[in-house]
Parts: structure tokens; sequence; C-alpha cells
């Protein structure tokens, strides 16, 4: 297959295939079928694609032969059941083609589509990991290997949860529908969190040669504004859209010309996005605004708050480590945890020094990231600013061997080495 033709295959997989089983599961009602249905559109492409040329609208094609299959499938189904009953001699004779639903007006392309399938993968039948699972699988086109990856599980363990997870919804008889009231507002939470999950995967890829996946953060971008427009009244879904519009603006300085990662001190801040740094802190003040009327500050608005002292800062040397340092204090008390626990121990390194952040990074249990590169990735830095400069490279090698991203192996393994050669010249 011509690498032009394979490759316009991948983006466009990658950019509908949500889409895709959003709408054929709203279509079948069923979401094993609509999962089908979908990989036998990609089918068709591979097959077709590289004979007959890229189609003008890729998306719109792929929809097109799903929804074919669907309609031979209802029709042979339907034709099923039209023999069995003449055979029982129970049925009107009626025309087929009337008998047929009117499958195609199903099919348009409706814009919630994603975000009813994120609804619907936050079912509370569901167990926490289980949704997450399935949200990464439906919605962000990842492989169950790249789940496993992610979650630091087995492969088998991770596909055999999918599973389960489908099975629940469909022996449950889960509705496609978008939740109203109540309903709506018990799964909001679990809806945000994995929206944040989908956008930090395409923010820093779990695996593959890329650092990023836009495709994914923008995808993320997308449904956090839908879920704004959907709750308004929400603070906490205006910091979620406001944290990754922020962190998005950063997209184009976090690389450089030959794809590899570049760390936020040394970005070209002249490349950061002002369009998305206006709208995230358009929805930060919203976000602050309704929490001002009592509704409690969460976890995104936080994270908002700090992305915004990046965003205003126009130098990294500007940057008010001491308020960042403060807000992770307060963000470690409103949800507590490890990854929260370690960007607390950057922000102190910067905000007083080396010693504080490795003062609050001491005091994370390993086992918190058992199989992770970032506290070893931390530590690094840390020893590195702090001078100990052999330790520092340890650290990064030990981070280096735990990635599965090749960029960001390639930026510990940089890291190292300037961290020998430092500790060289000091003999």
């Amino acid at each position: 297959m011509a690498g032009t033709t394979g490759e316009a295959i991948t983006l466009t997989w990658r950019a509908e295939s949500a889409r895709l089983v959003g709408a054929l599961t709203r279509m079948t009602r069923d979401l094993d079928l609509a999962e089908d249905l979908a990989q036998d559109a990609l089918v068709s492409a591979l097959e077709s694609w590289p004979v007959r040329g890229i189609p003008d609208n890729p998306g719109a094609w792929l929809m097109t032969a799903a929804r074919r299959r669907a309609v031979d499938g209802f029709r042979r189904a339907e034709s099923l059941r039209r023999k069995t009953a003449e055979l029982d001699r129970d049925v009107r004779s009626v025309r087929e083609e009337d008998d047929v639903p009117d499958l195609s007006s199903q099919v348009d392309f409706i814009e919630d589509d994603v975000l009813r399938l994120v609804f619907l993968s936050c079912h509370p039948l569901l167990t926490p990991e289980s949704r997450a699972a399935l949200t990464l699988r439906l919605v962000a086109g990842l492989s169950t290997a790249e789940i496993a990856r992610g979650f630091l599980a087995g492969e088998t363990a991770v596909g055999q949860r999918i599973s389960r997870a489908k099975r629940t919804l469909a022996e449950a008889h889960a509705d496609f529908e978008l939740p109203t009231g109540e309903e709506r507002t018990a799964r909001l939470d679990d809806v945000m969190a994995v929206v944040y999950l989908i956008f930090n995967e395409g923010y820093t890829a779990t695996a593959g040669t890329d650092w990023m996946r836009t495709d994914l953060t923008d995808e993320a971008i997308r449904l956090a504004r839908m879920l704004a427009d959907l709750v308004p009244d929400e603070p906490e879904v205006h910091g979620l859209q406001a944290l990754l519009e922020l962190q998005a603006s950063r997209t184009a300085a976090r690389v450089d010309a030959a794809g590899r990662a570049v760390l936020l001190d040394d970005q070209d801040r002249s490349l950061w996005d002002a369009l998305l740094i206006r709208r995230g802190l358009a929805a930060l003040e919203r976000a602050e605004r309704l929490a001002a009327r009592g509704r409690p500050v969460g976890r995104y608005s936080l994270q908002a708050a700090i992305a915004s002292r990046h965003a205003r800062a126009a130098t990294a040397e500007e940057t008010d480590w001491r308020a960042i340092a403060r807000l992770y204090d307060v963000l470690a008390e409103a949800a507590p945890g490890p990854v929260v626990e370690v960007n607390r121990a950057v922000a102190h390194g910067r905000a007083y020094d080396a010693d504080a952040g490795l003062a609050v990074l001491d005091r994370i249990p390993d086992r918190a990231f058992t199989g992770s590169h970032l506290l070893a990735s931390v530590r690094g830095d840390l020893l590195a600013r702090a001078g100990r400069h052999s330790d520092a490279a340890a650290s990064f090698r030990e981070a280096a061997s735990l990635t599965s991203n090749e960029s960001e192996r390639s930026l510990l393994l940089g890291r190292a080495e300037d961290s020998e050669r430092w500790a060289a010249r000091e003999g």
C-alpha cells in the first residue's frame, strides 16, 4: 500500500472512528455491532483506497460504507424474520422496501454522538476502571495493548475488562440517549475524568514515536466545549475546558522541527496559541464566577489556575512559581493523589529550591508509581537542579527504561547524558 494512502487511512480512522461508532450505536442500539460495522468500513477502505484513490471526503466515505453494511444486515435480518413468519403463515404480504426502517435518515452526522458515547461509557453499572478502558477504546480509538500499557496492566486482563463492560451494557439495555437531571449529574464527574484522560493520552502519548497525538487533544477540547454548553452552570466543566485550552495552547512549541520533545522552560512562547489562551482564560473566569456563588472549587479549576500562571508569563523566568506552589498545596488538599504530589514537588523545587522539591517527592511511596517513569523523571530533574549530577543521570536513565514513548525516551536519555557530562567536569 502506498505510504500516503496508508497514512490517509490511519489519520481518517483516528479522526473518525469515535464518530462512526457513536453514530452506528445510535442507529443499531448495539455497541458490539457498531464496532463491528465500523471495523468493516475500515477493511473496505484498506481494500478500496489503494486501488481507487483516496475519496474527497474520507470520513463520509467510511460512514457510507458502514451504513451500507448496516442496511444490508438489517435487510438480511428482516428477510429472515419474514420468511420465518411466512412459514408460520402468520403474516401479511408486505413489500420488503416498505418494511425496512429508514436507516439513512438515522446516520446523518450528529455532533454529539461522541459525547453520547462518553456518557454511555460512564454508565454507573461499570467500574471506574472499566469506564476508563471502554472510553479509551471507543472514543480515543486505542488498541487493547495501548490501553494495557497505560494502566500498567496485562493485555488479556484489559481485553476481558472491555468485553465485560460491553456485555454489562448490552444486558442492561443501557440507553444511548444523553441522560438528563440527576442521572446526568451523577455521571458528570466520570465524564469529565475520561475527557481529561483522552486529552492526557494525546498530550503525552503512552507509547509510539510521537510525543503528542493532537487528534486526541483536539477531540477532548471539542468534548469539553460541548459539555460546557450542556451544563453551563457547573463551574468544574468550565474549569476542565479552561485547563485543556490552556495546556493545548503550547502544542506547537512542545516539539522541535525534528519532532523531538521540548521542555516548558525551553519552549518558544511566541508559538503558543494566543486564541486558545484567550479561550482558556475566559473559561477559567466563568468557572471562578460560578464558584464565587458558593459552588466548591474543584481540581480542574485549580489546575487551570496553575496553567494560567504559565500562560501569563512572557518568559520562563517570569513564571510566578510561588503562586503555582501555593495552588498545588490547595490542589493537594482538594484532590490528593500521587500525581498531584509529583507536580507539587516540581513547583516547590522551582519556587524555593531543589531540596524543597525533593522533600515533597521523598514522601511519595515508590509503589505509587510502579512501572511508571514519572517519579524517576522528576527526581532526576530535581537532583540535577541540586547539582547532584551523577544521581540525576541514574534517575533519568531509570525513567528512560520505563517509558514506552520513543520521543520521551530520547529526551530522558539526552538529559542523562547532559548530567553525566556535568558530573565528569566536576570530577
